[in-house]
């Protein structure tokens, strides 16, 4: 499975950029989800995720309520919508897929290149 995330860029202080996340080689209807960010000087951390049926979903704190994760499997995408963003959500952002469809999996099994988001105050 090859995924490309896309959707960063500059993006003031309360702005609601969406990520994407497309996969090749194989279809993400099976795959737990994740994103994951990685900010500069700091480790890579998680943001979201959904089960393969997007019935589950789970977040970080401090995005809960500004963040919403998603899928259309019909288009083989993930989406991460964020909303309100803060100077402090500036990070590389990735995505990733788990074989086992779980949306709660410690160890993913594919990622993407990561896009980068940089908010300004």
């Amino acid at each position: 499975v090859q995924l490309q995330a896309s959707g960063g860029g500059l993006v003031q202080a309360g702005g609601s950029p969406r990520l994407s996340c497309a996969a090749s080689g194989s279809t993400l209807s099976l795959y737990g989800m994740g994103w994951f960010r990685q900010a500069p000087g700091k480790e890579r951390e998680f943001v979201a995720s959904i089960s393969w049926s997007g019935s589950r979903t789970y977040y970080l704190d401090s995005v809960k309520g500004r963040f919403t994760i998603s899928r259309d499997n019909a288009k083989n995408t993930v989406y991460l919508q964020m909303n309100s963003l803060k100077p402090e959500d500036t990070a590389v952002y990735y995505c990733a897929a788990d074989r086992s469809g779980s949306a709660t999996t410690k160890e993913y099994d594919y990622w993407g290149q990561g896009t980068l988001v940089t908010v300004s105050s």
